[in-house]
């Protein structure tokens, strides 16, 4: 934190390092950072959700009493899951370099960064789904049971139908996480607001880059969750 301090009195004062908002990295590179992170943000959300949505759903339909029943099935999906879940994300976007470097062609930049942060993401969603639609009530399906509708006719029909504003506040949680997974591939050249932090903002000590870009990073954040409780209350049917 002291080293942060001359920082703090050149920047206010306007020398050495230039004054706040007149700094060429952030005159030349903020905006740019941006639009990476956003975009990092909306693929890999995008990705994440074609990906933990069946698999979250397959979570739910194969469990014991439920839909389509198969214990050794959801075992073999629940210990993936589990496993995804229990690794941290900079040690897993380290390990899996080689596949990302297969599969992009790169391993630095935001697009380097959507691998990890997508197999990070999708057994920690594909959790999110399953609690989401367990928590449909149980009378709602056994009552479209005794109408005669078919098990897929169930799961889309009243499950997902039941479920879209659990369904749609767990993709704005995991959009936020993944702002914030997003923020933590900057430290291996990932892009975005988080590589702007930890190249100049904390390597060279330009506090007034470092703030700017959680002043961006928390302004994301706070979009996100007021356009996901917008939409949440829009398709609320309970």
């Amino acid at each position: 934190m002291s080293s942060y301090l001359p920082v703090l009195v050149t920047s206010l004062m306007g020398t050495d390092n230039g004054t706040w908002f007149d700094n060429p990295v952030i005159r030349s590179g903020y905006l740019t950072a941006v639009w990476e992170t956003v975009a990092k943000a909306v693929s890999s959300t995008t990705l994440t959700m074609l990906l933990g949505i069946p698999l979250g759903i397959a979570l739910v339909a194969t469990g014991k009493d439920h839909l389509f029943p198969s214990r050794g099935v959801n075992s073999v999906l629940s210990f993936i899951v589990n496993v995804g879940r229990s690794i941290p994300f900079l040690i897993l976007a380290v390990a899996i370099m080689p596949f990302t470097r297969y599969l992009i062609g790169t391993t630095i930049g935001w697009q380097g960064a959507l691998v990890p942060l997508v197999v990070a993401a999708v057994p920690y969603y594909a959790r999110l789904v399953e609690t989401a639609i367990l928590g449909v009530e149980k009378g709602k399906i056994e009552a479209a049971q005794m109408m005669g509708a078919s098990r897929m006719r169930i799961l889309f029909d009243v499950l997902l139908r039941e479920a879209a504003a659990p369904l749609v506040q767990a993709s704005t949680v995991l959009a936020i996480t993944l702002i914030g997974f997003g923020a933590m591939a900057g430290a291996l050249s990932g892009g975005g607001l988080g590589q702007m932090a930890m190249n100049y903002g904390y390597n060279r000590y330009e506090l007034d880059v470092m703030v700017l870009t959680v002043v961006g990073i928390v302004l994301l954040v706070q979009i996100v969750q007021m356009v996901g409780d917008m939409i949440s209350r829009r398709v609320d049917h309970r």
